[in-house]
């Protein structure tokens, strides 16, 4: 709260909050739309490795030609870093190693970082947050997308003296997604290839929502920001309405489908034949809290709560997430209050890279939402027991041992070159990342 106001005495005062954005897609293009209307907010940097396709995507959301003539455009995120006046970071790309790469230069340089790139902050994230935190500068997760959304209402509950059982957000889903391909994404959407081309639409990024693979992302950001566990055996995809989360979303030993409380958890819009959820959360977060005595219990019925049957379990709930038209409430706040909206504290979940189909040494590795991997919530102690190759590594490189459809992919199973992503992925894992 506060932050319109915050951000309107720094207009008044002539030092407007100056951010510079790395990655003109979708993401970039909603908070681009935005910023006109922001009182104190400007963005004087843009990055893209397309310059003229920026500046497309500023025209197209309706910025003026003289703004588009006083932005900068760069095609460097790292040289955006370094750029004086900048004092916050916008990281947008999808690309886990640029992702990394970028913030490093901005913490480096001395900027706050917003990291959009949730491939990123899954795979290094507790790493870069504790060096920024060193560096006097905040590393912060992006409101508007799920993962900050629900940090929020965990804070929430958290801060009011409830007990979260679990928290997370709504997906379409059904068992076979894991293995669709971006050859077939275009009939889950409702698209022909023709119409999704048209709308510049990249299939492997939307196959990535479909297959799984992105909701086991934002499982594992919202358990790293959280200390909340993911399933031991990924994630199950309930189908659940709005009515049903207190029900459902509790322990099993009380009628529930969780291993335990304190768990992320996505649910389906779908039931596993198909028919739609009543009331679904397909574009909502949600957490599920427990009344921790019997006057506090009381309250929840007495104030028109939905609760379980003990009457101590009840959701709350947000039915939609505005994506980028929302991410100024991080820069605002890394800026104007020095807080993330949202961050890691810990390494207690990753995504591991998981084979679509039968592999064979030689295949070459397409990343989330292609045609070899999907990716699969997994805590992070198993995933260094086993050594486990993570989907943000999973892409650019070389099989040199089979695998079988459906197991996790080892770090032993292909060919990687040490470079700056992994050895940040192996030092979350070593545990230098611990909570503050």
């Amino acid at each position: 709260m506060n932050l319109a106001s915050l951000c309107a005495v720094r207009a008044a005062e002539g030092r407007r909050v100056a951010a510079g954005l790395t990655g003109a897609g979708k993401f970039g293009s909603m908070f681009l739309a935005q910023v006109p209307h922001i009182d104190g907010l400007e963005v004087p940097v843009i990055a893209d490795l397309d310059p003229d396709r920026a500046r497309r995507a500023c025209r197209e959301v309706g910025w003026s030609e003289e703004r588009i003539a006083a932005t900068r455009f760069v095609e460097d995120g790292s040289d955006l870093a370094a750029i004086d006046g900048v004092e916050v970071v916008i990281e947008a790309t999808g690309h886990p190693r640029a992702g990394i790469r970028h913030a490093l230069a901005a913490i480096e340089a001395g900027k706050h970082i917003v990291m959009v790139n949730v491939e990123a902050d899954v795979l290094a994230g507790p790493v870069l947050a504790r060096r920024a935190r060193q560096a006097g500068v905040v590393y912060s997760m992006a409101f508007g997308d799920q993962p900050a959304l629900v940090c929020e209402l965990v804070d929430w509950a958290r801060s009011n003296g409830f007990g979260v059982v679990a928290a997370g957000k709504g997906t379409k889903y059904l068992p076979a997604y894991h293995e669709v391909t971006p050859d077939a994404v275009w009939t889950h959407y409702g698209l022909s290839e023709a119409e999704a081309r048209a709308a510049g639409m990249n299939p492997q990024m939307f196959n990535s929502f479909l297959d799984g693979t992105k909701s086991a992302i934002e499982a594992a950001a919202i358990a790293n920001a959280t200390g909340l566990s993911v399933p031991a055996e990924g994630l199950g995809f309930p189908p659940c309405g709005t009515d049903d989360l207190a029900h459902l979303l509790r322990p099993r030993e009380i009628g529930g489908v969780l291993e335990k409380p304190g768990m992320v958890e996505v649910v389906s819009s779908l039931e596993r034949d198909g028919r739609p959820v009543f009331r679904d959360l397909r574009w909502g977060v949600y957490v599920v809290i427990e009344a921790l005595n019997d006057y506090a219990a009381s309250c929840l019925r007495q104030y028109g709560l939905p609760t379980d049957a003990t009457g101590r379990h009840a959701a709350m709930y947000r039915p939609f997430h505005m994506i980028g038209l929302e991410l100024a409430t991080s820069v605002l706040s890394a800026a104007l209050r020095h807080e993330p909206t949202g961050a890691p504290r810990g390494f207690h979940a990753t995504v591991a890279a998981v084979a679509k189909r039968d592999l064979r040494p030689g295949d070459r590795l397409d990343g989330e939402g292609g045609y070899t991997v999907w990716g699969r919530a997994m805590p992070a102690s198993r995933a260094a027991h086993d050594d486990v190759l993570p989907i943000g590594l999973a892409q650019g490189i070389t099989l040199i041992r089979a695998v079988p459809r459906g197991k996790p992919l080892r770090f032993a199973d292909v060919e990687i070159t040490e470079d700056a992503a992994v050895r940040l992925y192996r030092e979350c894992l070593q545990g230098e990342s611990s909570a503050v």
